[in-house]
């Protein structure tokens, strides 16, 4: 009987043994855990996927540093534009008449002639050169330096020293002969040998 009861309990021993190397069920780090018994609620056998931990939040990168801003420019204005009219016309000179006499352009080549008939009548003989040569004679530049020209007959010298018409522009004086000269104006347009020209000898 005690041989019997031995038996037995070397079974008992055994099946319990198996059933606790049964039981277990190694783990991913290599530990053993105790096996749980299935349970018999359907809710529990639903696999809940756990949400995978947040990563931290990198936080925004800074803003780029605003410019400094610059010194202000002193404001230059535009340059005037000029008109061509201006721009061809020769600037009067301090020397006599002003820019608009008052006189018409007619006037001026008639006193313009008198002028020439009083050098005439002074030295026999028209004055010769250039305009300016001319001009310069008739301003002092004589041998008794005599001035012929008059800034009240509308007598207008450039800064160049030479007569002009109304308009700005130099006239052109030719000597026909010695006692005799043509006096031109290229009228409105400052041009020479045009419809506008004005001729007085």
């Amino acid at each position: 009987m005690n041989q019997r009861g031995a038996i037995i309990a070397l079974t008992i021993l055994a099946a319990a043994a198996v059933w606790m190397v049964q039981s277990r069920k190694p783990l991913s780090n290599g530990s053993a855990e105790l096996a749980q018994p299935p349970s018999t609620d359907p809710k529990a056998s639903r696999v809940v996927a756990s949400k995978p931990p947040a990563a931290p939040e990198t936080p925004p990168p800074a803003p780029d540093p605003e410019p400094e801003p610059e010194p202000p420019q002193p404001v230059v204005p535009p340059p005037k534009p000029v008109s061509i009219a201006s721009a061809e016309e020769t600037p009067p000179g301090p020397e006599l008449g002003e820019l608009d006499s008052g006189l018409t352009p007619a006037t001026v080549l008639e006193n313009l002639r008198g002028v020439f008939r009083h050098y005439i009548l002074r030295f026999h003989e028209n004055p010769v050169g250039d305009n300016a040569e001319i001009t310069q004679a008739l301003n002092g530049g004589n041998p008794k330096q005599v001035i012929f020209l008059q800034p009240d007959d509308g007598m207008r010298v450039n800064a160049r020293g030479e007569l002009v018409d109304n308009w700005g522009t130099p006239f052109f004086f030719h000597s026909l002969s010695r006692t005799e000269m043509e006096i031109r104006s290229a009228g409105p347009d400052h041009k020479m040998w045009t419809g506008d020209d004005l001729v007085m000898k």
